[in-house]
């Protein structure tokens, strides 16, 4: 019994952090809307994120579910749970790269604008005219 109450609980504080989390996220953003649209955004806004929540842990809940074996490789048996573990793995594994790259290429550039000064056309306009 305890062991179902441990994962129940945690779930329970994610769902009101991230509760939490959306409240303050719309009401940033309907701050920025005229006085009339304000408590229409806060209403549909709310209302979405708690169906798109309800909605993707019916998803979870599902591939939970995924246990039968779909196919083996070797002596390594692929369920549709693993199968969808390890392309999200890919994905993240990705999606860091991808932003690591890109920070690095920013950092690199910054780097080479420090010591990349601009050429002064003055000391060039002297070499000309003595030519």
């Amino acid at each position: 019994m305890t062991e179902a109450l441990i994962p129940l609980f945690t779930l329970i504080i994610l769902e009101l952090i991230l509760g939490i989390d959306n409240i303050i996220f719309i009401s940033i953003l309907a701050d920025k809307l005229p006085k009339e649209q304000r408590n229409k955004l806060r209403y549909w806004g709310l209302s979405m994120a708690v169906i798109l929540r309800l909605g993707l842990l019916a998803l979870i809940s599902w591939v939970i579910k995924l246990d039968n074996t779909l196919f083996t490789l070797g002596n390594i048996e692929f369920s549709g749970k693993g199968i969808i573990l390890i392309l999200g793995e890919y994905f993240s594994c990705g999606k860091v790269l991808r932003r690591s790259t890109i920070k690095l290429n920013m950092l690199k550039m910054k780097h080479y604008q420090l010591y990349l000064k601009p050429v002064s056309n003055h000391y060039s306009s002297k070499s000309l005219s003595l030519i």
